[in-house]
């Protein structure tokens, strides 16, 4: 659902641009209570995987595909304001280097396709984990209805946005109907694609999926009067009391990312994805300009000067998850909170 340049006025895309800021901003506040010393490299892996993903189109009707839009995903692996952060990232790095999305969209794409996505994505996640038994099932049951969800809603703020400022004389009703219908399609493979990575995370590190927290043992305390409390621990259930390794979860997570955007992405579905196509049948791209960006070396996902076009994908695509991993593991390690700083100062603030 990436959005070029020309569908909305200038106005729309100022205020969204202004929006996303505000959003992003806030979230960099916010990613200080999910992400560590440890789980910050884990944000960066999962931009990875998002970039990755995202160049696998999957045919969902006759001439349709779709993509992985990676919010609700990135929320429950990783906290739904690091989430955000991870999303927008890739939104950046496929803009600037792969000229996919609109530079003057970008607002817009960091609205609909971080914001939206992870908020939604998260809440009926949160939702679904309280309604039913508490255990993994749970935890991917939420996952595939927060990232069902999570797509036709990111297309009903599109028709919302393009009723208020679009550029094509098209009436709203036509592009509800066409973007909600689609969008629920593509909605269903999102599901399944995020129930699956959640599930396979879950099965050999559930101590680093965040949305797992629930499924922590409650701690029992006993008094000396023989009464017992419950407290409710943060740790995940199955954290060691010394905490596991990264490095081979995080090598192996880095290879898959490799592999799917420098193997699997060549074999990904040709089709338009779902905005694609209802902006050729509909007419919203009557107004569409061409990207600012669009003769840069890894336009459209390919390496200039790489005849073969098997290889010229499979280059752009490791070099797209290196940056990704790159600008995403800075961002995350400055948004960390210190918790070697904090365990040092906590002397000092105990003597005071």
């Amino acid at each position: 659902m990436h959005v070029p340049d020309g569908f909305f006025t200038a106005s729309v895309s100022i205020a969204a641009g202004v929006a996303a800021a505000g959003g992003v901003a806030v979230c960099l506040r916010g990613a200080r209570r999910e992400l560590d010393d440890r789980t910050a490299p884990m944000a960066g892996l999962v931009a990875a995987f998002v970039f990755a993903a995202q160049m696998l189109n999957f045919p969902v009707a006759a001439g349709t595909s779709g993509h992985l839009l990676g919010g609700a995903l990135a929320a429950v692996l990783v906290g739904p304001y690091t989430a955000v952060l991870a999303v927008t990232v890739v939104l950046l790095i496929q803009a600037l280097l792969f000229a996919d999305g609109g530079l003057t969209a970008l607002g817009v794409n960091i609205v609909l396709m971080a914001i939206v996505t992870a908020v939604v994505g998260w809440a009926v996640f949160r939702l679904v984990v309280r309604v039913l038994p508490r255990g993994r099932p749970a935890i991917v049951a939420g996952s595939f209805a927060g990232a069902l969800v999570s797509v036709p809603a990111s297309a009903l703020v599109f028709t919302l946005l393009f009723w208020i400022g679009g550029t094509a004389p098209i009436e709203v009703g036509t592009v509800a109907a066409a973007m909600g219908g689609v969008h629920v399609l593509i909605g269903i493979g999102e599901g399944l694609i995020t129930a699956l990575t959640v599930s396979s995370v879950l099965a050999v590190r559930p101590d680093l999926v965040y949305g797992a927290r629930s499924l922590a043992t409650p701690l029992v305390l006993r008094t000396p009067d023989g009464a017992t409390t419950t407290a409710e621990p943060s740790a995940p259930q199955a954290a060691p009391a010394r905490p596991r390794r990264l490095a081979p979860f995080g090598l192996a997570a880095l290879a898959v990312s490799l592999l799917l955007a420098g193997v699997v992405s060549f074999y990904a579905s040709g089709d338009p994805d779902g905005l694609e196509r209802v902006a050729e049948d509909h007419g919203l791209n009557a107004a569409e300009q061409e990207h600012n960006l669009g003769d840069s070396p890894l336009a459209d996902y390919g390496v200039a000067g790489v005849e073969n076009e098997r290889l010229s994908v499979g280059l752009a695509g490791i070099i797209g998850v290196g940056v990704t991993v790159a600008v995403g593991g800075a961002v995350f390690y400055a948004a960390r909170r210190r918790t070697t700083d904090e365990s040092a100062d906590a002397p000092d603030r105990a003597h005071a």
